[in-house]
């Protein structure tokens, strides 16, 4: 059960809705405290006065089979607008290495929805993911690395990110099974972590999940 007056602001939205008009529907995926007080949470509609429980739950049933993982050494504010992003593409899983703790602001509590997995190093992420036989690849703008627009990814894999500034470690390039840069025609020499991320997720997007519905 959600008390809606923990942290409202948190997930205030301008697309909120009101109590609930009329009978009230009884099934255990419905908030009681949702359902009386009203839903302004960040979510869309069809998860309105839904229990955060059972919002994961069916997000489980349509999760896609690409993850992310995001060095956090310096405690980087962009790490939670990659996990917001990654929500919003259906991401199956977000690693965190490094740093157990990391700044949840831009994250906008989607967190709450997602699954985050830590691993405290690179050598320990890189286990993990030959365990699971997921393909690990990097994005970042070093030499070497495949033009963003010519790459296949593979439909299950990895997508690892580095931290705003210095990129990805030396280790986790080396731990790559590819590296990707995204193509870029202006005078700057990079463009910011979460922005990188989110046309890396959704470059994976366009090539494996089609069309909503579909």
């Amino acid at each position: 059960m959600t008390d809606a007056s923990a942290n409202p602001s948190h997930e205030l939205s301008t697309h909120g809705v009101g109590p609930w008009k009329g009978d009230r529907p009884t099934g255990a995926k419905y908030d009681p405290e949702l359902l009386e007080h009203g839903d302004t949470r960040n979510v869309i509609d069809r998860y309105r006065y839904w229990t955060i429980q059972a919002i994961v739950a069916d997000l489980d049933l349509t999760r896609h089979p690409f993850s992310v993982a995001i060095e956090n050494w310096q405690h980087d504010m962009n790490i939670g607008s990659i996990v917001r992003t990654a929500n919003a593409f259906a991401a199956d899983t977000v690693h965190i290495i490094g740093r157990k703790r990391w700044n949840k602001r831009g994250a906008m509590v989607t967190d709450r929805y997602q699954h985050v997995l830590h691993h405290a190093t690179v050598e320990e992420f890189t286990r993990w993911a030959a365990v699971k036989e997921l393909p690990i690849i990097a994005i970042d703008n070093v030499p070497g690395s495949v033009a963003i627009e010519t790459f296949d990814f593979p439909r299950e894999c990895i997508l690892l990110f580095g931290q705003e500034g210095p990129g990805l470690s030396a280790e986790a390039i080396e731990s790559a099974d590819a590296v990707v840069e995204i193509t870029q025609y202006g005078s700057t020499r990079s463009i910011n972590a979460s922005a990188a991320a989110a046309v890396a997720m959704h470059a994976w997007i366009t090539q494996h999940a089609g069309q909503p519905g579909n």
